[in-house]
């Protein structure tokens, strides 16, 4: 479920006091010396500007902003020593860490991140700060003279957090942990990599990617000269997250074409678009909307809705895990439609659906390996796996369906897509050593069954 901003007055403090869990600003964090890799790469990141545009959806990239931290990315890759390095005309990032000895002839095993911020909050001008946590609120910072903070009583586990330093912004704008922490252990693994080449890795494809908080899935990503043989996205919140099931997903839009005429003189000739849309809403179960789901539900979502009384345009999506409930959603709305148009005689509605990703577990059958192999990693570094359904989209889900598999790894994030978006930094190194493990569990051989 979608939580509010939660947000409390402070009428004696100005919006630009620092606060006193703050252990360093955005200014000191850049003249720290004994940040850990990881934290000084993620905090270097998140202020690149990269929000993808939903306006802009035609065009890859959507924002060519997203070009700057693509460029940013290849330029540290080749002074870490990657090949074939490149950026591409939609600001994919692709390059190649050569195999540890012995490894040479193994199937390669790509990483993949994304370089977009969600447009679901202010992504403009990220301050990141590192922030100390001793138990209750987290405070972030002051949005229009109020405090931004996060509370154990939304956030269950926030005090397993207790004593941590945590990477949260200022409060004004997301942290962009979504997707910049899994790009951040990325590039930190190898950096390792390239100081201590003996690390135990098959050939390692790096892809950092654009646009996936719009649904693009890297549908340009070449596979064919990518050439990896399976892989995983880094892209999920808590360490210790793995998804290798997703939601089948569509997006669906919606036209209603109203009558217009003067409304003293309306009656039985007046078509009200704004009003059919509602008729048309109110078809859809209450508690099958996302406000209302959880575990393996699927559910209904209007995200968007513009119009006045002689057009309104909506927009939903469709989701769910199970394939047979996935088309009969889709029916149920076509069917809804008709008969809105069959009551008043003639196509007042239109619906197109176009299709956005599948759920990946379908095409991950013979590949147990690569759940039970994360899993070993977790274990092996003292982290819990929490193997769970994920309730959104991934780049993998995509991937998957292409013929890469690629189960996907939370980050350490918290609170994407708000203002409350936090990362602890224990969690980003823990993530570094995780993905250390891993690879050098693809150092040996793998049968697919």
């Amino acid at each position: 479920m979608a939580l509010q901003v939660s947000i409390a007055a402070n009428e004696e403090t100005k919006p630009s006091a620092r606060l006193s869990n703050v252990v360093l600003t955005t200014e000191e964090i850049e003249q720290a010396t004994d940040l850990s890799d990881v934290v000084q790469r993620f905090c270097r990141y998140v202020q690149i500007d990269s929000q993808s545009d939903p306006l802009n959806s035609e065009e890859t990239p959507s924002n060519p902003q997203e070009f700057d931290m693509a460029h940013l990315l290849a330029h540290e890759l080749r002074v870490l020593g990657a090949e074939d390095v490149s950026v591409d005309a939609h600001s994919y990032v692709t390059a190649s860490v050569p195999a540890s000895a012995g490894a040479e002839n193994l199937p390669a095993l790509a990483l993949i991140s994304h370089i977009d911020s969600t447009p679901d909050a202010p992504a403009v001008g990220v301050k990141p700060q590192i922030v100390h946590y001793e138990g209750g609120n987290l405070e972030i910072g002051y949005n229009k003279g109020k405090l931004v903070y996060v509370s154990p009583k939304n956030v269950a586990d926030l005090e397993s957090f207790k004593g941590q330093d945590i990477v949260t912004s200022n409060g004004t704008t997301l942290l962009s942990a979504d997707d910049k922490a899994g790009v951040a252990e990325i590039m930190a693994l190898v950096a390792r990599i390239a100081e201590v080449p003996t690390i135990a890795h098959p050939t390692l494809k790096i892809a950092f990617v654009p646009d996936e908080e719009l649904g693009h899935g890297a549908a340009l990503l070449d596979l064919e000269n990518f050439g990896a043989t399976w892989g995983y996205t880094i892209d999920g919140e808590a360490v210790g997250e793995l998804n290798y099931e997703c939601f089948n997903a569509c997006d669906v839009a919606i036209n209603i074409e109203g009558i217009v005429v003067h409304p003293g003189f309306a009656k039985d000739k007046m078509v009200n678009a704004l009003s059919v849309w509602r008729e048309f809403d109110d078809m859809i179960p209450t508690n099958e909307r996302p406000e209302d789901t959880d575990g393996y539900e699927g559910y209904y979502h209007c995200y968007r809705l513009k119009g006045k009384p002689d057009f309104a345009h909506a927009n939903y999506i469709l989701r769910d895990f199970d394939a047979k409930n996935f088309e009969a959603r889709k029916e149920f709305l076509q069917n809804a439609a008709a008969k809105i148009n069959d009551a008043y005689g003639y196509e007042v509605m239109t619906v197109r659906i176009k299709e956005d990703y599948r759920n990946m577990a379908e095409k991950l059958k013979g590949m147990e390996f690569l759940v039970d192999e994360v899993v070993a990693s977790f274990e092996a570094n003292g982290v819990k796996p929490l193997v769970r359904p994920c309730r959104g989209g991934t780049d993998g889900a995509q991937l998957t369906f292409r013929g890469l598999p690629c189960p996907n790894i939370g980050t350490g994030a918290c609170e994407c897509h708000s203002v409350r978006e936090f990362v602890p930094v224990p969690s980003l190194e823990k993530n570094v050593e995780v993905l250390q493990d891993l690879v050098g569990r693809f150092a040996k051989p793998h049968e697919v069954a």
